[in-house]
């Protein structure tokens, strides 16, 4: 079977960037029906995606499994279907997001089921695995089942995909909104391209779109041209919070958007109905996970266990140069199931393995990230011991600031995980014998006058009666009431700061603090946050 993938692209990354020609005479959803246009220019496309219909062929694990499974006869009869049938079968479908039935949306369920139909039996066949990844992470964030099926528009479930704008992975995460959904992105790592971790990250990304919006159809249009272009479409439509009521005042590009995610989400659970047969894929990326503790070259384990290396680097495609920076903290190592327990046995003859070669080029000797992390340090003779015992309302990234420590430090000292700690729970703080006096009336002090102490605020009335502010920062209203100043430290995301305050979320830090992008938080930095009780 020869597979179109050129084809595939303008189903799936192509589609969220270009509008089908004539929209604007259309006049309302039911209107449409009566109303035929014309496809997006296929050439234009073609040129404009070449490089992810090029990463897509090259992937080891549909290579092989084309080749080895070369699939039946082209020969096949092509279904057709009255208006009434696809509308019948979208209404059927179990989806909390509405299922609009309209000519646009049929041209598009045309495009999968008629125009690429080897590409979507390409995509039909990679779903099997990602998909029940994708059902349990959404699950887990509350995120409606069929949302999964933006990853067919987003990259066509290509997790090396990669927009003209840079949107990257699976998912097509920009860089600040991939850091701000705590997605490490460096220059030898990025996670945006992991299939699980940034799936995580793409459940909570639409789950807040969603929070903001209380629409699944808006949220998708937020996740295609953001936020900001669907607030200045709701204005100017007069206030309408409907995708199809504020389709002309859309960005081009998101306006065909979810027309394809609603005939990506027919076609994926009516295929059969269209003599669709799902290519037989081969995916090893179900093999077992191994921790790496050491600097690691991928070619090392290929050349020592004897697996592809593109295998390898399809299986972690996180890893951009094949290198796993492990000597900085764990990383995770994907490998196919019956070749975990040879890693682990082999492991000491793998890390030694042509070091010298393979970590001698400028890239591997440049195995630091661009940014520097906190390396936990154990404490010399210089250090005394302090202990302070956790109070009701104390988060770990607060005594950091109070003790004047790093936060991987304090969880070091201390065997913290997750940044949980317990009211009475006792800590171990070292500090310079020179300056631990400074620090041992910490475990005395309200909270109140310890945020006082480091030049932060807190605004709660209980406690602002007691204190006299030292920090320039002044609440600007009423609402303010009940927010602490946290001073970020090196190393820190908004995601990581808001895994330290229960209830908090990275999206809240940024509206209280105005922040837009990630990038825009530096050690030193003051922001706002707002306990939750």
């Amino acid at each position: 079977m020869i597979v179109n993938f050129t084809a595939a692209l303008v189903i799936a990354t192509s589609l969220n960037q270009y509008a089908l020609t004539d929209f604007d005479t259309l006049t309302s959803p039911e209107d449409s029906l009566s109303i035929v246009y014309d496809l997006p220019d296929t050439a234009e496309i073609e040129e404009a995606f070449d490089a992810n219909v090029d990463s897509m062929l090259n992937l080891y694990y549909v290579k092989e499994g084309l080749t080895n499974n070369p699939g039946t006869s082209d020969i096949v009869v092509i279904p057709s279907f009255p208006d009434s049938v696809y509308r019948e079968r979208l209404e059927k479908l179990p989806t909390v997001a509405e299922m609009t039935y309209n000519n646009i949306v049929k041209r598009y369920i045309e495009v999968y089921t008629v125009r690429n139909r080897k590409s979507v039996e390409v995509m039909l066949g990679l779903s099997e695995h990602y998909f029940p990844i994708f059902d349990e992470i959404f699950d887990y964030y509350g995120v409606p089942n069929e949302m999964k099926y933006m990853s067919i528009i987003e990259s066509a479930l290509n997790p090396r995909a990669s927009s003209r704008a840079r949107a990257v992975g699976l998912w097509q995460f920009m860089y600040g909104t991939g850091r701000i959904y705590g997605l490490e992105i460096n220059s030898l790592v990025d996670e945006r391209r992991d299939p699980i971790k940034s799936t995580y990250a793409a459940a909570k990304y639409i789950r807040d779109l969603n929070d903001r919006y209380d629409d699944w159809l808006l949220a998708l249009a937020a996740y295609n041209c953001g936020p900001g272009n669907v607030n200045k479409a709701i204005r100017r439509s007069g206030g309408k919070r409907d995708f199809w009521e504020i389709y002309y005042y859309l960005p081009k590009e998101t306006r065909g958007h979810v027309p394809a995610f609603i005939a990506a989400t027919y076609t994926m659970n009516y295929y059969k109905e269209h003599n669709l047969t799902p290519a037989k894929i081969d995916l090893p990326i179900l093999a077992d996970t191994v921790m790496i503790n050491q600097k690691l070259h991928l070619k090392q384990v290929s050349e020592v266990l004897n697996i592809p290396l593109k295998q390898l680097e399809d299986l972690n495609p996180q890893y951009q140069y094949d290198i796993i920076p492990g000597n900085i903290k764990p990383y995770s190592l994907r490998l196919p199931m019956d070749q975990a327990i040879a890693f682990i046995d082999a492991q000491d003859s793998i890390y030694s393995f042509k070091d010298s070669v393979f970590f001698n080029s400028p890239v591997a000797k440049a195995s630091t990230p661009a940014y520097s992390y906190d390396i936990p340090e154990a404490p010399g003779a210089d250090f005394t011991k302090l202990t302070y015992t956790v109070k009701s309302g104390d988060a770990i990234g607060l005594i950091a600031d109070w003790y004047d420590v790093r936060i991987t430090d304090l969880k070091y000292w201390n065997n913290i995980h997750k940044n949980m700690i317990r009211a009475g729970q006792k800590l171990t703080i070292y500090k310079s014998k020179s300056v631990a006096s400074k620090y041992k009336e910490i475990e005395t002090l309200s909270f109140a006058q310890k945020q006082s102490k480091n030049g932060n605020v807190l605004t709660t009335p209980a406690t602002t009666a007691n204190i006299t502010p030292t920090s320039t920062f002044q609440p600007n209203n009423s609402k303010s009431e009940g927010f602490i100043i946290y001073t970020v430290r090196s190393g820190d995301t908004i995601w990581d700061i808001a895994q330290q305050f229960p209830g908090v979320t990275d999206t809240e830090i940024m509206r209280w603090n105005n922040i837009t992008s990630a990038s825009k938080i530096q050690p030193g930095q003051k922001l706002k946050i707002k306990p939750k009780s």
